[in-house]
């Protein structure tokens, strides 16, 4: 069975596809450097309409005021251009309130679909483009450190790491944050208070990466302005030793933060990348892999989500569980030593 990878990487090489949802306008070139925050693409997905009362604005009937239009269907505007008038002593008109395209005119009404803010991409790691996918996005390349995560709120920075946990374990508060973190990327373990990520938005921060949070503060985390990545989950969990040891060896260089939401279905999730050099080249590291005896695993869902362990043995056929459904499963020996039966659909390899 076909299993998905956390990566925790010391040195690989990162490859990224950075895809709109619709086509646009892809603004990099290829083989050009570009940082975490580049925006490397953007489409007008949602342009807005505004319905134009022509009759009310010259104060005539409706055929009267067809016969003052001074737009067509199809016509580009900018704002401020003569849509119809000048009618009457005064010389009344109407005139566009935003750029846009006439769509419809007629009827002592004018509809137009209006120039919208444009979806921008950004390129979420710094690296080098080393290909163009049509006008859709971007392929971007570099080689580093790469720890992956579990949830994010969907923004992305980057900035000088500084770095507030000690052991695996460790809570953060409130008053550890000061001044001198103003614009740093935050390293602490578990979060547990609101004050926590309203401190770090005061100040502000450009990213917060925490080992765990507690699951209420979902709904605020969502809405902080900077990218906050949880590593291992919500509930009080330590950081992966792997992941604790990386990153806090790393203090005081400069990190990208993708906290872009885990999708399997498109391949993308939230992840912490440190651009390094390499002495060569590096292979690529694979998305997938098949569960084997040996590996070190993850588990993603209840009641033993978050921990982690080995497998130990892969169970023949398919195992009776508890909750009364069959599965493939396999034995894990968790780090506390403990042995336990766990579905693969729940378990994760971290390589």
């Amino acid at each position: 069975m076909l299993a998905s990878i956390t990566h925790i990487l010391p040195l690989t090489t990162i490859r990224r596809e950075r895809l709109l949802p619709a086509p646009g306008r892809v603004v990099v070139r290829k083989g050009q450097k570009v940082s975490a925050t580049d925006v490397i693409a953007e489409a007008r997905l949602n342009p807005d309409h505004l319905l134009l009362d022509i009759r009310r604005g010259l104060g005539l009937p409706e055929e009267e005021a067809d016969k003052h239009l001074q737009c067509k269907t199809g016509m580009q505007v900018a704002e401020g251009d003569l849509l119809a008038g000048p009618v009457g002593l005064t010389k009344r008109v109407v005139r566009a309130p935003r750029g846009g395209r006439v769509v419809l005119a007629g009827g002592g009404q004018v509809l137009m679909e209006t120039d919208s803010s444009p979806q921008e991409i950004r390129a979420g790691m710094p690296g080098i483009v080393v290909d163009l996918l049509g006008e859709r996005g971007v392929v971007i390349e570099t080689t580093g450190a790469l720890i992956q995560g579990v949830w994010g709120n969907g923004r992305i920075d980057y900035g000088l790491m500084s770095v507030l946990i000690s052991s695996p374990e460790d809570l953060l508060n409130a008053d550890r944050l000061d001044v001198s973190m103003r614009g740093s990327v935050i390293l602490g373990g578990h979060c547990n208070d609101l004050e926590v990520l309203k401190s770090a938005a005061n100040l502000p921060v450009r990213g917060l990466i925490l080992g765990s949070m507690d699951a209420s503060l979902i709904p605020y985390a969502s809405r902080m302005h900077y990218p906050i990545v949880i590593i291992e989950g919500f509930g009080h969990i330590p950081m992966d030793a792997t992941a604790f040891k990386l990153l806090t060896t790393n203090d005081r260089r400069e990190v990208a933060v993708n906290a872009e939401a885990w999708d399997r279905f498109k391949g993308v999730r939230p992840e912490i990348l440190i651009e390094l050099p390499a002495p060569g080249e590096l292979p690529i590291p694979q998305e997938t892999d098949h569960f084997a005896p040996g590996q070190a695993v993850r588990a993603i869902r209840a009641p033993y989500a978050g921990k982690i362990g080995r497998i130990a043995r892969l169970s023949p056929g398919l195992v009776n569980l508890p909750n009364g459904l069959k599965a493939a499963a396999a034995e894990i020996q968790l780090e506390s030593n403990e042995q336990v039966v766990i579905p693969l659909v729940n378990l994760e390899i971290l390589k």
